[in-house]
């Protein structure tokens, strides 16, 4: 359980650097008062081609003063991330690297067990030593 909790808090965390750090522009192309087309990535198209350039030029369009217009909406995202390889040294990296790998080497599974003495037999015992040597325990 709390490995989920541990995998689900570094994905939220990952995504919340990821949407923090994300800048966006919206741009919109508005002829009169009606939007015509709006854009994410790039620039939006106009409304030349369908209106043609005369039509800005009648009475109508005049008295509004300004016939096609467009907006462009930021949505900055942050820019000053700090890192934190700046501030490490060579000893502290190298101090890292050993670290990390030693502490990974602690869970390396063996395929087999070594059990040095699987085929040690035990000498044969001529007498009881401790009969001989008068030592019970108590």
């Amino acid at each position: 359980m709390k490995s989920i909790f541990f995998k689900i808090a570094t994905f939220v965390m990952a995504l919340l650097v990821l949407v923090s750090t994300f800048s966006l522009t919206i741009e919109k192309h508005f002829c009169g008062d009606f939007l015509v087309d709006i854009s994410y990535f790039g620039n939006s198209e106009g409304c030349a081609e369908e209106l043609g350039e005369e039509d800005c030029d009648t009475s109508e369009t005049i008295q509004k003063k300004n016939c096609c217009k467009d907006e462009v909406e930021q949505i900055k995202g942050q820019e000053d991330l700090q890192t934190a390889t700046k501030k490490i040294t060579i000893e502290k990296q190298q101090f890292i690297i050993a670290f990390v790998s030693s502490y990974n080497n602690l869970f390396i599974a063996f395929k087999k067990q070594i059990v040095p003495h699987k085929n040690y037999s035990p000498p044969n015992l001529v007498a009881d030593i401790r009969v001989l040597h008068e030592v019970f325990i108590i």
